[in-house]
Formats: structure tokens, C-alpha cells, sequence
């Protein structure tokens, strides 16, 4: 019982006690009602309670149940439940229902909905959410589905593999395709992001060129790094037309090779970005071109290119972060962290040599 509720019930409780302490002064139970507000029914309800329960009977009790429902699932079988939630969390109440009683456990769809309830599961997206959080606090060996749902669900999954220890080890490249202008055609997104502090870079462009991918990597990302006096030692890309092409004349392949920049990519046949990229896409279209596009009538890429911008200093030196070894840090506040990191591995090494 709240607080409040328990101011409530102790007032109703001094008034039904100066009821019957004001009736037994007068001597007449009907006046006492009148000037109390009460009935007489009332009066002889209140002063059996108090008879029979003492001062406990004066106090106003919510009616209902107070135990758990007679027809509640037992607690051994909401956790097979919960169990079967956690090794297949995207089956609905009626198929685990089915399942479960294939396997000798009575139950209904309702009753496993009423568990999912009780417990905050309803939704696929909450069950999803329960097998994420239960891998980082306790690892478990996971079964080709849950590790194919868990890919889909956090595209960072699919990269638990890729190890960034500090910041410029490993960087990541991708074009996106955000919209259309009227007269101009399509709009890419040339984006790239440093995969241990999330620190994202970003130019618009009209075609999907090799040449793109350089004059960001030249006007964008390495002045940024050169002024932190940092190197970028790997970029990651998709096997797509403007990264990957022959070591002696593909001009990104080139530049990669005079800047000195490890070259690797996805192994697929098919271009295919990693998690960090496809979940900075995802973000860049919820929460600034989506919006962008329904709220500002662009003519030229310029316009847009300039409210991009603004965006991306807030991503990265406003916004707070949850993925993977953020803590709700700012990508750039990871990407200082990461320097310092660099640093200690770099004199710990020079103190071995």
C-alpha cells in the first residue's frame, strides 16, 4: 500500500472512531449519524467491526483478492515457459502452448500470455531484448536460430567477432542510397565510422564512385584523425564496385595503399556491410533524414549536405550511445578513451622493447 493510500485509510479511521466516541457522548445514534455524515446501517457495520476487530476494523481495506488467482500456472511450469521464451523468443502463445503440450505440460495460449504479462514479455521485441541482455550476463552456447534472430535484431551481433580495441584500429566504410531530389536523381551517403568509439563521418553525393570514397577519406576522416595525431591502421568495406577492384589501378585501392591503410572485406559474394555501418544507417534514417524529408523541401544536395552536418555534431558530441561498450557515452568521449588506450599499449610495448 502506498503512502497516500495509507494517509486515506487512517483519516477514515479517526472519523469512525469520533462517530462512535460522539454517539456514546449523546446518547442518540441517529443525531450522531447526521452530524457525521453517516447512516445508521453504517454506524452498526462500524462499531460491530470494532467490536470484533478492535482499531484494525476501522481501517478501510481494498476489496479483491490479495493471493495469487486459484487458476494461476504453478511456478515450475511458468518457468518451463519462460525457458522455451528464451531458447525461441519470436513463437507466439499458441504455438508454445502447442509445443509445451506436446511435451506433457498442460497449458493454454492464455496462459502463457498471462506469464508474459506477469513477467513483461508480451511483445516479440521484449523477448528478444530478455535473450540479449541473458547472453551478456550469462554466456550460454546458443543454437543456430537464436544466433540468426540475435544477428537480425542487433545488427552489432553479427560483428561480436570484429575486434577494435582502440580507436582507428578498425574503421568502416558503406554507401547508402537516403532518397531522391526532383531534377537531380539519386542521393548517396558516403559513410564511414570508427568501430570502437562509433564516431561517424558522413558526405552526400550523386553517384557511387570510387573517387566518393576517396574525397571522403582525404577531406573528411584523415584530417580528423592527423589532428588527434592518431592513425587509422584497417578500413572495413563490402566487396562493392567503388572499394574493391584491381591493387594497381582501383584509385581507393590506391589511395589506401600511398596512405598506408590495411585494406579488408566482408567475405561474401555479394556486397554486404558489417553491423556498426547498418546500425548507423538505421539511426541516420530515424532520426535525422526521415525526419529531414517530411519537414524541409531540399533543391540541391548542398542543402542537404549542410543540415546533415549539423546532425552529425550532435551524433557524435551530444548524443548518448547503449551499444556495445558504450555506457551512454559520446562517440567522441569513446574516441579520446580509445587514444588513451592506444597510448598505454604503445608505451607498455616500448618499455618491453
Amino acid at each position: 500500500m502506498t503512502t497516500t493510500n495509507t494517509n486515506v485509510s487512517t483519516k477514515a479511521a479517526r472519523r469512525k472512531l469520533n462517530l462512535l466516541e460522539l454517539a456514546n457522548e449523546l446518547s442518540n445514534v441517529s443525531k450522531a449519524c447526521k452530524i457525521m455524515g453517516y447512516s445508521r446501517q453504517q454506524f452498526y457495520e462500524i462499531r460491530r467491526n470494532y467490536q470484533t476487530f478492535g482499531s484494525e476494523g476501522l481501517i478501510d481495506r481494498v476489496s479483491g483478492a490479495t493471493n495469487p488467482h486459484p487458476n494461476r500456472l504453478s511456478e515450475e511450469l511458468e518457468k518451463v515457459i519462460l525457458d522455451y521464451s528464451l531458447i525461441n523468443p519470436t513463437h507466439g502463445s499458441i504455438r508454445v502452448a502447442q509445443q509445451l503440450n506436446l511435451k506433457g505440460h498442460s497449458v493454454s495460449s492464455g496462459g502463457v500470455r498471462g506469464v508474459w504479462t506477469r513477467t513483461k514479455l508480451l511483445t516479440k521485441h521484449q523477448r528478444l531484448l530478455r535473450l540479449d541482455q541473458h547472453l551478456k550476463e550469462h554466456p550460454i552456447e546458443l543454437n543456430e536460430n537464436q544466433i540468426k534472430l540475435l544477428e537480425k535484431f542487433n545488427p552489432e551481433y553479427r560483428d561480436r567477432h570484429i575486434q577494435a580495441d582502440f580507436t582507428g584500429d578498425l574503421v568502416a566504410m558503406d554507401t547508402f542510397m537516403v532518397g531522391t531530389l526532383k531534377g537531380i536523381g539519386r542521393v548517396y551517403l558516403q559513410t564511414v565510422i570508427d568501430c570502437h568509439s562509433r564516431y561517424a563521418w558522413g558526405t552526400l553525393h550523386t553517384s557511387k564512385m570510387p573517387i566518393t570514397a576517396v574525397q571522403t577519406l582525404n577531406n573528411e576522416v584523415l584530417p580528423f584523425f592527423e589532428d588527434h595525431n592518431i592513425p587509422i591502421k584497417t578500413i572495413l568495406t563490402d566487396n562493392g564496385r567503388e572499394y574493391c577492384g584491381r591493387e594497381d589501378q582501383h584509385p581507393f585501392e590506391l589511395f589506401l595503399q600511398l596512405e598506408e591503410i590495411e585494406h579488408r572485406t566482408t567475405k561474401v559474394r555479394r556486397p554486404q556491410s558489417n553491423g556498426y555501418v547498418e546500425r548507423l544507417h538505421r539511426t541516420l534514417l530515424d532520426e535525422h533524414f526521415r525526419i529531414a524529408g517530411r519537414t524541409n523541401f531540399y533543391e540541391t544536395v548542398d542543402e542537404m549536405e549542410k543540415d546533415f552536418q549539423v546532425y552529425l555534431k550532435f551524433y557524435n558530441n551530444e548524443r548518448s550511445h547503449q551499444g556495445r561498450n558504450m555506457n551512454g557515452r559520446t562517440p567522441y568521449q569513446v574516441f579520446l578513451d580509445g587514444i588513451r588506450e592506444l597510448k598505454k599499449v604503445e608505451d607498455q610495448y616500448f618499455k618491453l622493447s
